[in-house]
């Protein structure tokens, strides 16, 4: 057997020198084996990215579905308001981004945060009596999307969990589950608009619930919560001592007989980290400028969770110099009537949408209140051919090419979620088709009965 004799020499004023001596009682070939060895690449995806799965992408992409050649595409899937062009920004948006790179003066490093002046012009908008915020209470974000992860990546460690509508985003799901955390599934209850089911969500806290997150006004539902419902969701909170993650990104994108309610403004003892952005209210998704607001009045998150979104922030150089340039601008100078016509055209297109829904047998569409989408019940004992959601919309795509995202994408199987920022002829047309799919594989109570039976 061999045997290895490591001496390390050393003397007088002299630092000691490690002099390495290899010495073996067999044969020496063991010690050629060693140096001959031949690397390998073994190069292998993280555990991370393995964690990480976006139910959308994964549905979607599975869908291997060819719409009908003989009737061109209505796609009401997608959550971007501008692809059809005709819902453009404001020109007072445009000017300003076109003066800020006119001025050559933020084309440098931002601090990760966000600029000073541009926090604060985040931190006026959103300020009022009941919320007060200051420019320290803003980090500025690339997107919603990241401000989302970071409040996550902040409240959150591996092992813990997370409180997560159902319906709801699925991107809250990718992110917990990359970082290793659980999500629990709280329901939404669809014939009370939507609204929480509040015992539901309360007997899911345990000692490792993280926070809450809730999404207000609604992506996928286009719901929006009451003064009195946020009352009862921040006494549950305020009761378990979770704090609220809000997902406010659709804020004051409400329709004319409704009012939105920032959760933060009802609340003196609940911690919550509010998200939001120019994304959705002004129209430009692709600017990807967010941000979080911290409302802390009671001093529960502390320096611990503001140092530790300034440590995250600096995993990156923060959003867009440009659009940061521009923020003060945009937020204080678009025309109110801007977002008056925005929603105009919403609110209209919600309305055409449900009323033509609502006369299909076999759907049942759940009215919204703001945000840019609808969600429709399918009725599946009345369609039985169809095994779930997911075929239905796959075959509304090859017979009519029309395509709704099923609602399994969003953990709520038997629906499916259409997107009402396309035109209106656009929207009446999708109907249209919509009527005559569902006209073509409805079968009432006896027709179902027998399907069954030859099956």
């Amino acid at each position: 057997m061999d045997s290895y004799l490591i001496q390390v020499n050393g003397h007088g004023d002299h630092a000691p020198m490690l002099d390495v001596h290899l010495k073996t009682n067999g044969n020496s070939k063991s010690l050629g084996k060693v140096k001959d060895r031949k690397p390998r690449w073994a190069v292998r995806a993280s555990e991370m990215s393995k964690k990480t799965f976006n139910p959308v992408r994964a549905i979607v992409d599975s869908m291997k579905v060819e719409p009908n050649p003989k009737k061109a595409m209505i796609s009401l899937s997608l959550g971007d308001p501008t692809v059809f062009g005709n819902l453009p920004t404001n020109d007072e948006v445009t000017r300003a981004v076109k003066e800020v790179l006119d001025s050559g003066r933020y084309n440098g490093y931002a601090p990760s945060v966000g600029y000073q002046s541009c926090r604060e012009a985040v931190a006026a908008y959103y300020n009022c009596p009941e919320a007060p915020l200051e420019a320290q209470d803003v980090i500025l974000t690339s997107g919603c999307s990241q401000a989302i992860e970071l409040a996550l990546a902040v409240l959150a460690n591996p092992g813990q969990n997370i409180l997560v509508p159902r319906p709801g985003f699925s991107l809250y799901k990718t992110l917990a589950l990359s970082m290793g955390i659980e999500v629990k599934l709280y329901n939404l209850l669809p014939e009370k608009a939507w609204e929480i089911d509040l015992k539901h969500l309360e007997s899911l806290v345990d000692e490792k619930t993280a926070c809450l997150i809730v999404n207000n006004p609604s992506n996928p539902c286009g719901s929006v919560f009451s003064k009195s419902h946020l009352q009862k969701i921040l006494a549950v909170a305020s009761r378990q001592c979770v704090p609220i993650l809000a997902d406010e990104i659709y804020g004051d994108m409400v329709f004319a007989d409704c009012k939105y309610e920032p959760i933060a403004t009802l609340s003196t003892n609940v911690p919550i980290l509010s998200c939001g952005g120019l994304a959705k209210r002004w129209l430009v998704p692709g600017w990807r400028m967010g941000w979080i607001l911290i409302h802390d009045r009671r001093d529960i998150f502390g320096n611990e969770i503001r140092d530790g979104l300034l440590r995250l922030s600096q995993r990156i150089l923060g959003p867009c110099t440009i659009v940061q340039g521009a923020l003060e601008r945009i937020l204080h100078r678009t025309p109110p009537e801007f977002y008056h016509n925005t929603l105009s055209i919403l609110k209209s297109n919600a309305d055409l949408c449900y009323a033509a829904l609502s006369a299909i047998p076999g759907l049942q569409p759940v009215r919204p209140a703001g945000a840019m989408y609808l969600m429709v019940e399918i009725e599946m004992e009345h369609f039985p051919e169809f095994e779930n959601d997911v075929e239905f919309t796959e075959r509304l795509i090859s017979e009519q090419s029309v395509f709704c995202l099923p609602a399994t994408c969003f953990e709520y199987p038997n629906f499916f979620r259409v997107v009402i920022t396309v035109p209106e002829e656009m929207i009446l047309e999708a109907c249209s088709r919509i009527q005559e799919f569902c006209e073509m594989h409805y079968q009432g109570a006896e027709g179902a009965q027998d399907l069954e039976c030859d099956k």
